[in-house]
C-alpha cells in the first residue's frame, strides 16, 4: 500500500520526532498529549547527544528524543500543543508520514486519536 493509499483510506498514521531538553520534559509532554487524544503513544529515549547551530555557534547538548504517534489530521494541533509546553524556544517537532507497516497498528492509532 502506497502512503496517497493509506491516506485515502483511512489508514494513514505518522510518527512526530520531538526533541527534549529532559527525561521529565519528554514525560510531561508525553503524558499531556496521550491523554488529550492528540497522540495514541509516545516513546522516549535518554541520552541522545546532539549538535546544532544556535545563535551563530555549533552547540552540543544532550537531549531526550519524543517519537508521538497520531495520525497527519491531528499533527498541526499536536505541533501546537507541543510548542506550548516545550521548554525550547524553537522546538523540534517534525512529522514523518508511514508509508507501510502494520495496517491493523495503524487503524489502533486513527482510533485512539478519534475518541473525545
Amino acid at each position: 500500500m502506497t502512503l496517497a493509499s493509506l491516506q485515502n483510506s483511512g489508514h494513514a498514521a505518522s510518527i512526530v520526532y520531538i526533541t527534549c531538553g529532559s527525561r521529565d520534559e519528554a514525560v510531561t509532554i508525553a503524558r499531556a498529549v496521550v491523554e488529550e487524544r492528540l497522540a495514541a503513544c509516545g516513546n522516549i529515549i535518554k541520552g541522545v547527544r546532539s549538535f546544532y547551530w544556535w545563535e551563530g555557534k555549533v552547540s552540543e547538548d544532550e537531549e531526550t528524543v519524543l517519537i508521538l504517534k497520531t495520525t497527519p489530521e491531528r499533527v498541526g494541533v499536536l505541533t501546537e500543543r507541543v510548542k506550548a509546553l516545550h521548554s525550547y524556544e524553537l522546538p523540534c517537532v517534525v512529522e514523518i508520514p508511514l508509508a507501510g507497516g502494520n495496517i491493523a497498528y495503524f487503524d489502533w492509532i486513527v482510533a485512539e486519536t478519534a475518541k473525545t
